[in-house]
């Protein structure tokens, strides 16, 4: 029996575990935290459970997928629950949108801000849907590892305008500003600018109005709980609170994997789940190949990091839905900020997760669990002192939710906390702090991500957001699907 080795027990190393182990692999996860879930980690404070996210999840029979390898079934494991409306955004002067996948309350939604726009929206839905099948069925869960690879698919790439932003895509359809923010903000919770990500990835509204939108019950570390039972079910081994020191090599072949500990795992196959840029430059310094790649990936563009305040209030809220969008005043000038300019804005916009609403559970009975989280440049844009920034934006951060939604927050609450860029570098060894790793623009999509597959080190595979075909749940568990056919195809030869 081969053995395989992977670095992270996050939602990508998880799922590729369990593909290695169903298949008869020898599998051993090693988690550098106490927990497992990478960006998926909980908290549990006084009687409130927190989410570090991610909290929305789509495309439910990609994870259902990992048990059924074996026979089982996930909701041995998980209880998922689909959430309703999917989003409700809100904007400064009051006006609301129910983003769902229910016809007749969307189409009555759009009519609300122009009932010009929705002819529009049915154009904008068939667009969404051929980039759904070109760019997810079909590219989503494959490996691109040569130029050719990028080539086969130039055709549908060019077809679908793949050149051109989601924000043009979605504007060249409908006119209602208000409807352009509604329908191209989803690349945010990906790590993409809208006025930048290539427009395949307008297939999440398609993705989204197929398969819904859920949550586990208990939260979003239940269905990591899910997936670490299901892996240890079929024999695999995880080792937490141990991080990786180095990735032995000799010559081209990865050998093994070395822990701050000292514990040494031989292996045929390594995998890393952790940070691209930390993976290639700390953990393979013995690697020439490897440290040319480092400085490759230096250069590329990275998404933006968050700051998420977590707050445990007094009181329940029925009138405040699961997930909301909270717009800012500005749009394009705001992700101008975020993205180019490297600066920390007086405004902002926000997500709010209110969790409680769903699963009651999650904080003491007649309490509410809350995250509202705002995207912020990485630190290689905005070096700012988070020291002194912190306090500062989450007392603005929760008078915004106040002023919007629960007037006397700051008498509400339990307990608080934030999670700011220089934690996502400490907890994640994330590049700079980036949130989503490499930023998914066009030139930096498919092929031209960082491989799944080493080009050098033959045995040395990646998965992750890091690598194709991006962040988000659906994004890293298609890249488990993608790598494990690599390194099952390599352990049959």
């Amino acid at each position: 029996m081969k053995r395989a080795v992977v670095i992270g027990a996050g939602f990508g190393g998880l799922a590729l575990a369990i593909r290695l182990q169903s298949a008869g692999v020898d599998t051993v996860v090693v988690e550098a935290r106490d927990k497992p879930g990478g960006r998926g980690y909980y908290w549990e404070k006084d009687g409130f459970v927190f989410d570090a996210g991610p909290t929305v999840i789509t495309a439910p029979e990609a994870l259902e997928e990992l048990w059924a390898l074996s026979g089982h079934r996930m909701a041995d494991d998980v209880t998922l629950t689909p959430v309703s409306p999917f989003y409700r955004l809100n904007w400064p002067n009051g006006t609301n949108f129910d983003y769902t996948n229910d016809d007749g309350i969307l189409t009555a939604e759009i009519a609300k801000l122009d009932p010009a726009d929705i002819a529009g929206y049915r154009r904008f839905l068939d667009y969404s849907a051929g980039v759904y099948r070109e760019g997810y069925e079909k590219l989503g869960h494959v490996a691109f590892l040569d130029f050719t690879s990028m080539v086969k698919a130039a055709p549908a790439l060019m077809k679908y305008q793949a050149w051109r932003s989601v924000y043009a895509m979605v504007s060249s359809f409908v006119k209602n500003e208000k409807l352009r923010e509604a329908l191209s903000f989803h690349t945010l919770l990906v790590g993409g600018n809208p006025m930048t990500t290539s427009a395949i990835y307008a297939l999440i509204h398609k993705l989204e109005r197929d398969g819904g939108v859920w949550f586990a019950m208990g939260g979003t570390n239940r269905l990591v709980a899910g997936l670490v039972r299901q892996f240890e079910r079929l024999g695999g081994k995880l080792v937490l609170g141990d991080g990786v020191e180095e990735i032995e090599t000799l010559g081209e072949r990865a050998t093994a994997v070395r822990t701050k500990s000292g514990a040494r795992f031989e292996a045929d196959m390594v995998a890393s789940n952790a940070d691209i840029v930390h993976s290639y430059r700390d953990l393979l310094k013995g690697s020439r190949s490897a440290q040319r790649t480092a400085a490759k990936l230096e250069r590329k563009r990275f998404s933006p990091s968050l700051f998420v305040v977590h707050f445990g209030i007094k009181g329940t809220w029925p009138g405040i839905p699961h997930h909301m969008i909270l717009f800012g005043p500005r749009y394009k000038g705001l992700l101008d900020d975020i993205y180019n300019h490297g600066v920390v804005s007086e405004d902002f916009s926000l997500y709010l997760h209110h969790p409680t609403i769903t699963d009651p559970s999650m904080a003491p009975e007649g309490h509410s669990t809350f995250y509202a989280l705002a995207p912020v440049p990485h630190m290689g844009k905005a070096p700012v002192d988070w020291d002194t920034v912190r306090p500062l934006l989450e007392k603005r951060i929760l008078d915004e939710v106040g002023r919007r939604l629960i007037p006397d927050i700051h008498d509400r609450i339990v307990t608080k906390f934030s999670y700011a860029p220089p934690d996502f570098t400490q907890d994640l060894a994330a590049h700079m702090g980036s949130a989503f790793s490499l930023e998914p623009v066009l030139t930096q999509s498919a092929y031209f991500r960082a491989h799944n597959r080493d080009d050098s080190i033959s045995n040395l595979y990646f998965v992750g957001a890091g690598t194709h075909p991006g962040a988000g749940i659906p994004g890293v568990v298609g890249s488990a699907k993608a790598t494990a056919a690599l390194m099952l195809e390599q352990e049959n030869a």
